[in-house]
């Protein structure tokens, strides 16, 4: 049977934003193609939970493209640098984090690119938010905003008409609550995802990074139970 669906790639790392993302991707009418990269990061865990929310979501296909940027460094997710624990909200709006991964979502955006252009599709979905997040450059609207008018003039496809490219930022201008109860009213499983920069050997997350903070926090203002299990949750969370 013919899919009739218009293509769209979608960045999916296995943790919730990218979850939601995809889903909402697929609510919107899209056939769901699925980027995951092992880039050498320490959370290397959020893979197979990429994996699990890809089986489960159904996507047309999933690839997990292979890059390292450990060679790099540069980054407490890429390199022996300590991951930040047990910060509160004044001090992780400070500054961009040892969590920055250099160039990440340009070299992401890129690789998205090129498989789009392949499928013939117009359209790439991506997990970013401007609210509740750890002050990375590269999830800001005026860099996505750059990044799509670049992509546009970037491709064979582009430039001879055959595509004009949309990033789509769904998340965008959402809290982490909001984008919780989005996603339970698409059927979404949380339990199949994976937030945590240090997630234990077993794949539990540790409870005290930034990640793990603004997701208990997120679960707590949206009145529901993060169903992940945890190595240690913060005092202050539910």
């Amino acid at each position: 049977m013919i899919d009739s669906r218009p293509k769209a790639v979608v960045l999916l790392s296995g943790g919730l934003d990218s979850t939601t993302t995809l889903a909402i991707a697929k609510e919107q009418g899209f056939a769901p193609y699925a980027l995951t990269f092992r880039y050498g990061q320490r959370h290397a865990a959020e893979i197979e939970a990429a994996r699990r929310v890809a089986a489960d979501a159904g996507v047309v296909q999933h690839v997990i493209a292979e890059i390292d940027l450990r060679l790099f460094g540069g980054s407490a997710l890429t390199s022996d640098i300590a991951v930040p624990k047990g910060r509160d909200l004044a001090q992780m709006s400070q500054g961009i984090p040892v969590t920055y991964v250099p160039a990440r979502n340009t070299i992401f955006l890129s690789f998205a690119l090129a498989w789009a252009e392949v499928l013939e599709a117009n359209d790439i979905f991506i997990g970013v938010n401007a609210l509740d997040y750890s002050g990375y450059p590269d999830c800001r609207p005026e860099y996505i905003h750059a990044y799509e008018r670049m992509a546009n003039l970037a491709t064979k496809a582009g430039v001879e008409g055959r595509q004009h490219l949309t990033i789509h930022t769904p998340l965008i201008a959402m809290t982490k609550a909001e984008i919780i109860q989005a996603g339970l009213k698409l059927g979404v499983n949380y339990a199949l995802t994976l937030s945590c920069y240090d997630p234990s050997p077993q794949g539990e997350a540790c409870g005290r990074c930034d990640a793990c903070l603004l997701r208990l926090k997120g679960f707590a203002e949206s009145g529901h139970a993060d169903p992940i299990a945890y190595q240690i949750k913060e005092p202050s969370q539910p």
